[in-house]
């Protein structure tokens, strides 16, 4: 059973007329009469009753025709969706942005794919960078914004824009009185661990072992309680120079050694990637990841000074 037989049943069904439904399948008769006879061999039966003036449909004809329409129905939705998604009229992009990569940087980038591609339905998820990957890998992503300081060979990445870090402080620190911060006088301070920070794995995959002592009081995954903390007068702690922060917390960066990280665009190698992929791909190695960053969100201000 082929769907140009459905479609011309369903022509004469509703005109009851051989000519007119070719006329209207756009068809010479002959084509549409032997498509029919064959759709009525497959079924077992005569679907029309063919008189001189007249044509009405059998019992059987009567019988397959709720169950034709709807076959033919959802085979023209499928239709439309397939082509509404290959002109990227519709289509999902599931992105993974590392958690530690803050939004203010990706905000103009997601206003050009919006004003672009305004019918691309963009899921955006938050993990560690190790998991992110894996989960790029299983498929979980379509394509992911990572900062780490190396890959598995199975994933492409293309760098979009290198951060430095910094040490983020509570006014009144004596940090605030220098320009720059080296790493030695760190040592000794209280130190306020993020759990989802990788500085230690760019600082040994640039220099080699981290000798500085950290007085480690506090631990959290949560970046706002790190800088609530902050703000209290807790502690210190190191991150990139764009993460968005609390208004009042000071930060300098971080020299001998000076270390940044790259963010890069992450794609599964070899992985065919879909046309709203694609498009967001393109946008991104075409932004200006050096113009100003917009504000990642209302009480949240990068204050990079």
């Amino acid at each position: 059973m082929e769907m140009h037989q459905i479609r011309y049943f369903l022509a004469v069904a509703e005109t009851l007329n051989f000519t007119r439904a070719a006329e209207q399948c756009n068809v010479a008769q002959p084509s549409l009469t032997k498509a029919i006879q064959k759709l009525e061999q497959e079924l077992g039966g005569p679907l029309f009753h063919r008189e001189r003036s007249r044509t009405h449909l059998t019992d059987l004809g009567r019988l397959v025709r709720p169950q034709l329409e709807q076959l033919f129905s959802t085979a023209e939705s499928v239709k439309a969706e397939a082509e509404s998604y290959n002109n990227l009229e519709k289509a999902q992009l599931n992105l993974g942005v590392m958690c530690t990569v803050g939004p203010s940087r990706l905000i103009g980038l997601i206003e050009k794919l919006n004003a672009r591609f305004p019918n691309i339905e963009l899921t955006l998820a938050e993990e560690r960078g190790t998991l992110l990957i894996d989960h790029l890998l299983d498929g979980a992503f379509d394509v992911a914004i990572v900062g780490m300081p190396s890959y598995p060979d199975r994933v492409r990445a293309e760098p979009l824009y290198r951060e430095r870090y910094v040490v983020a402080f509570p006014p009144g620190h004596r940090f605030e009185t220098v320009p720059v911060v080296p790493v030695r006088d760190m040592e000794g301070e209280n130190y306020l661990q993020r759990l989802n920070c990788e500085y230690l794995d760019h600082f040994q995959h640039d220099v080699g072992e981290w000798s500085c002592a950290l007085n480690v009081r506090y631990q959290s995954e949560r970046e706002d309680w790190i800088q609530a903390m902050i703000l209290a007068g807790l502690g210190c702690s190191l991150m990139p120079e764009h993460m968005p922060l609390f208004p009042g917390v000071k930060t300098r960066a971080v020299v001998e050694p000076e270390v940044f990280r790259e963010i890069s665009l992450v794609t599964v190698r070899g992985r065919r990637l879909s046309r709203a992929v694609n498009a967001f791909v393109r946008l991104a190695r075409a932004h200006d990841w050096h113009a100003p960053a917009s504000p990642a969100a209302p009480g949240l201000l990068d204050l990079v000074d």
